[in-house]
Order: C-alpha cells, then structure tokens, then sequence
C-alpha cells in the first residue's frame, strides 16, 4: 500500500465536506491507502479546523481526531527536514512529511506545492489525478 500526504485543505474538505473527496475517508478507512501526517501537519489541521468558519466545537473536533484521523494515519517523525523547496515555505512541512515517510504522492490543490509536480520520487497531483491513478 502506497503512502500518501494530504494537504490540509484536502484533509479538511474530505472530512467535513460529503463531496467527492468524502471518498478519501473512505478510502483510508478500508485500508486502501495509508495516508501519513507529521507532528507538524497534524499542528495545522488541528489549527485550520478550529477556524471559526466550520464552527466546530472542542468536542467535535476531538472526535474527528480520534474517530477519523488517528486510527488510520501513521504519525511519522521527521529527521529529514525540506527547506526551500516550495516558493511557499509553509508548504515545505508536507514536502518533508512525503520524504521522512516514504510517500508515493503529496494530494493537494494548493498551486505553489501543484507547481512543483514532482519532488525526487513523489507525485505531487490534485485530488482528481489520484482519484484517476487510483482508477476511481
């Protein structure tokens, strides 16, 4: 099984939203992909669904934590950290979270990390390319 790093709003969106990016839940729950975060990344979605825009209360947030994230992503360390790679250094974090683990693909729609394409060995597509790479 391949690893993959999503970027917070794809994280975000496939957790909140009952679109077509629900289908990555889905995904990660039946064990079809192996999505990974760093201590870093899990920092950002914790602070980006805590937006007041989603409205989501301490609790609700804590049950996505545990129900939705946790029991399915791996929890990498990073000993490798990516500096100056994207033209938005905010950006680097998924970046060294997709090398220290290995990933096969960074699945983002944010344009500065899209612009890369690539980064040694890993893809970096939207979530409509790796819904077709994965023949959804």
């Amino acid at each position: 099984m391949k690893r993959v790093v999503f970027d917070t709003n794809v994280f975000v969106l496939a957790i909140l939203l009952k679109g077509r990016l629900a289908k990555l839940v889905d995904l990660w729950k039946r064990g079809a992909i192996q999505p990974v975060i760093s201590r870093e990344t899990f920092a950002e979605f914790m602070t980006v669904l805590s937006y007041p825009k989603f409205a989501l209360t301490g609790h609700d947030i804590k049950a996505i934590i545990e129900d939705e994230m946790l029991p399915f992503f791996e929890v990498i360390d990073i000993k490798k950290k990516i500096h100056g790679v994207c033209r938005d250094p905010d950006d680097n974090m998924f970046i060294s979270a997709a090398v220290n683990s290995n990933a096969a693909y960074i699945v983002t729609g944010d344009k500065d990390l899209l612009a890369l394409r690539k980064y040694e060995s890993i893809r970096i597509v939207t979530p409509q390319e790796y819904f077709t790479l994965l023949k959804i």
